[in-house]
C-alpha cells in the first residue's frame, strides 16, 4: 500500500491518520507543497492519497499556485475509484476538485465541540463511529456546498457540511479528527500567536476541555483514521 501524503502548511503532521497508516505497514511518500515540493504527475504510482489542513484558503491560487493542481488530482484519484482524505482545507479542495463553491471568511470555529451523523452518515463506512454525536477538534473558518452527487454525512451546530463522501472512498472531513490531544498542544506552541488572535481565552480553558473531550476525541479520531485506511 503507498499512500500520497500533501502538506499545506508549517507544523501539520497526518497524526492519528499516521499512526493508523503505520499500523497498516502502508508506504508513505511525502510531499510539502507549501515549501515548494511538486505535486505527481496523477495517481497511477500511488493507492490512495491524503490532504491536511492549512492556514491558507482553498482559493489562494496567487499565493500557493499548486492548489489547482492539487484539487484536480484528488479529483483524478476520485474518478480512478482510490481512496481519498481530504482533512480541513484538503476537504475544502476536494470539494473543489469535484465542483463545490468555497466558502470563505466565515467565524472560526475552534476547540473541541460535537458534531453529529446525518441519517446518511448513521450507514457510511467512517461516520458511523461518530454514534449518535461526539465531540471533534475544530479549527477553520471557510466552509463549502455540497459538490455535486456528494453524500451528506455530519453536520455540527455552526457549519452544516462537516464531513461528505464522493462514491465509494473519497472523504472530505472538516474536522481534525487526526488531531490528538498531543497534536493540539503541539499546535497551541506553534501557533499560539493565531490562537490567541481568535480565541484569546483559549489557554486558560485548554486544560479543563481537553480532560472533558480529549479522551473520547482521541479514541474516535483513531477508529475514523482505521476505517479509512481500510478503504484503501
Amino acid at each position: 500500500m503507498r499512500v500520497l501524503v500533501i502538506e499545506n502548511y508549517r507544523a501539520t503532521p497526518l497524526g492519528l491518520v499516521g499512526v493508523a497508516l503505520a499500523d497498516a505497514a502502508a508506504d508513505i511518500d511525502l510531499v510539502r507543497a507549501f515549501d515548494g515540493e511538486g505535486l505527481p504527475a496523477g495517481h497511477d504510482s500511488h493507492d490512495a492519497l491524503v490532504i491536511l489542513g492549512g492556514e491558507q484558503t482553498a482559493l489562494d491560487d496567487d499565493a500557493h499556485p499548486y492548489l489547482p493542481a492539487l484539487a484536480a488530482l484528488s479529483r483524478a484519484f476520485g474518478d480512478a475509484d482510490k481512496a481519498v482524505l481530504g482533512i480541513c482545507l484538503g476537504a475544502q479542495l476536494v470539494a473543489r476538485g469535484h465542483g463545490a463553491e468555497n466558502i470563505l471568511g466565515r467565524p472560526v470555529e475552534f476547540g473541541w465541540h460535537p458534531v453529529q451523523p446525518t441519517p446518511a452518515g448513521r450507514d457510511d463506512p467512517l461516520m458511523a463511529a461518530l454514534g449518535d454525536r461526539a465531540p471533534v477538534f475544530h479549527w477553520h473558518s471557510d466552509t463549502i456546498t455540497l459538490p455535486p452527487g456528494a453524500t451528506h454525512l455530519a453536520s455540527s451546530d455552526r457549519t452544516a457540511i462537516q464531513a461528505f463522501r464522493l462514491g465509494r472512498a473519497v472523504y472530505g472531513v472538516q474536522f481534525h479528527f487526526e488531531a490528538d490531544r498531543a497534536l493540539v498542544s503541539q499546535w497551541n506552541a506553534a501557533f499560539a500567536p493565531e490562537i490567541a488572535a481568535h480565541s484569546p481565552d483559549w489557554f486558560d480553558r485548554h486544560p479543563t476541555e481537553a480532560a472533558r473531550h480529549g479522551g473520547a476525541a482521541d479514541a474516535l479520531g483513531a477508529a475514523l483514521a482505521r476505517r479509512w485506511v481500510a478503504l484503501i
